[in-house]
C-alpha cells in the first residue's frame, strides 16, 4: 500500500485533490488506519483515479463522473456524453481559432498605424448593380457577428439559384445596412450579380443604386482578416477631406476555395466633409 503523500505522487495529482475525492466518494482510501485517520492506497486504484482525472479534464462534473465510474451511466449514455463533449470541445477551439484570427487582425491594424497609403485607394464611380440577395441580421458589425451570418446566408443563396436555374452574372456583393430594430444590430445583405427580372420569392432581386464617390481598396485574403484593410480605408477617407456615406459594399473579385486568396474590393460610399 502506498500513503497518501506517495499515492498522490504516482497519480499525479495533489493530496488535497485526494482528500477531495475521498470527501465527495469518487476515491475512497484502501485503508484509514482507525488510530491515526492516515490514508492508505493501492496501486490497483491508480485505474480509477486515471478515469476520473480524465473524465473531469473532458469536462464532465464530479456527480457525473461519481455515476460513470460507478457504472451508473449505461454505455450508449456515456458514447452520448462523449459525444456532446466531443462536439463542445470542436466548438470551442474552432472559437477560440476565429479569436486569434482576429486578434491577429487588431495587431496587423495597430501596427499600420501612422503608415499612410499613396496608391491603395482609389475614388471612384460605381455603376448600378442588378443582384440576388438574401438578408439576415447581425449582433453587430463585428468580424465575430458577420462572418457567422453571411457564409452560411451565401450557401443556402447560391443553393436557391441553382434550384431556379439562374446562373450568376458576376462577382458577389455584400451589402450592409443599420437594422431597423436599432441596438447597434446590423441586416447583413449577401448578394451576387444576375441578369434576371425583378422578383421577390426564394431570394429577392433588386438593383442597387449606383454610388457617385466611392473611396475603393483592395483587400487579399480571408474577410476573417480584412480590418487592416478597411482601417487603412478609414484613414484614407479622413485624412483626405472625405466623410462615409454608408457602410461599405464588399465585391468578391476572386473568390477560390482557400479563402486566404480571396480577392475583395471594399467600396465605402463619401461625399466632400
Amino acid at each position: 500500500m502506498f500513503t497518501i503523500g506517495d499515492f498522490a505522487r504516482h497519480g499525479r495529482v495533489s493530496v488535497r485533490m485526494l482528500r477531495h475525492y475521498d470527501a465527495t466518494g469518487l476515491l475512497r482510501p484502501a485503508h484509514v488506519d482507525p488510530h491515526s485517520g492516515y490514508r492508505h492506497y493501492t496501486a490497483a486504484q491508480l485505474a480509477r483515479l486515471n478515469r476520473i482525472i480524465a473524465l473531469k479534464d473532458l469536462g464532465f462534473t464530479l456527480q457525473q463522473v461519481h455515476d460513470i465510474v460507478e457504472e451508473k451511466v449505461s454505455s450508449e449514455e456515456l458514447r452520448g456524453m462523449l459525444r456532446l463533449r466531443r462536439a463542445e470541445l470542436e466548438a470551442a477551439v474552432a472559437a477560440a481559432g476565429a479569436r486569434l484570427v482576429q486578434v491577429e487582425a487588431r495587431l496587423r491594424a495597430i501596427e499600420s498605424e501612422g503608415h499612410m497609403p499613396v496608391n491603395d485607394v482609389v475614388i471612384k464611380n460605381v455603376p448600378a448593380v442588378r443582384v440576388a440577395e438574401l438578408t439576415a441580421t447581425a449582433a453587430s458589425f463585428g468580424p465575430e457577428d458577420i462572418g457567422p451570418v453571411i457564409g452560411p446566408l451565401y450557401d443556402e443563396l447560391f443553393r436557391r439559384l441553382e434550384a431556379a436555374g439562374i446562373a450568376p452574372a458576376g462577382p458577389g456583393v455584400a451589402f450592409y445596412e443599420d437594422a431597423p430594430e436599432g441596438g447597434g444590430r446590423i441586416s447583413v445583405h449577401a448578394g451576387v450579380q444576375v441578369s434576371a427580372p425583378l422578383q421577390d420569392g426564394a431570394f429577392r432581386v433588386l438593383d442597387l443604386p449606383p454610388v457617385e464617390q466611392a473611396a475603393t481598396i483592395v483587400h487579399r485574403g480571408s474577410m476573417d482578416t480584412v480590418l487592416p484593410t478597411a482601417q487603412t480605408l478609414a484613414r484614407w477617407i479622413d485624412a483626405h477631406g472625405y466623410r462615409s456615406a454608408g457602410h461599405p459594399r464588399e465585391v468578391n473579385l476572386e473568390c477560390p476555395e482557400n479563402p486566404d486568396e480571396w480577392v475583395t474590393e471594399l467600396q465605402a460610399p463619401v461625399i466632400r466633409a
